[in-house]
């Protein structure tokens, strides 16, 4: 592995997310620099811990999720472990988001009938109201 190092900024540039986002992870334990007096020096496996937040949080992972993968992260036998929960976190996500799916469909039904009921409804307020004006 490389010896490179980042600073928060070249990290926060990098991979276009700002400081506090990066200290946030910090405080929740998924990321350990090292520290320097006040400054924060990050490692590249910082800099990939980093990066498998930022995918888990955009299909859906949670906190614990993502802290759970970067538990597993092992490049020396080839992160199978990791790279096998991941498979098993997506599989999980997409089944969840087809239920979404599912629902909202049930959903829209639901509210395709309450619709229509409000318009009859209506319809016999409007008609009553004429019959009783005749």
């Amino acid at each position: 592995m490389s010896s490179q190092t980042y600073s928060i900024s070249d990290l926060a540039r990098e991979l276009d997310i700002t400081t506090r986002a990066i200290r946030f992870y910090e405080e929740q334990g998924l990321l350990a620099p090292e520290r320097r007096g006040q400054e924060r020096i990050y490692s590249p496996r910082d800099k990939v811990s980093l990066k498998l937040i930022l995918r888990g949080k955009r299909i859906g992972f949670s906190l614990a999720e993502c802290r759970e993968l970067i538990e597993l992260y092992d490049p020396s036998s080839g992160n199978q472990k990791q790279l096998h929960s991941m498979l098993a976190k997506i599989a999980e996500r997409r089944d969840q988001l087809e239920q979404q799916l599912l629902d909202i469909e049930q959903m829209k039904l639901e509210l395709d009938t309450a619709e229509e009921r409000c318009i009859q409804a209506l319809e016999q307020t409007i008609e009553n109201q004429k019959n009783a004006v005749q």
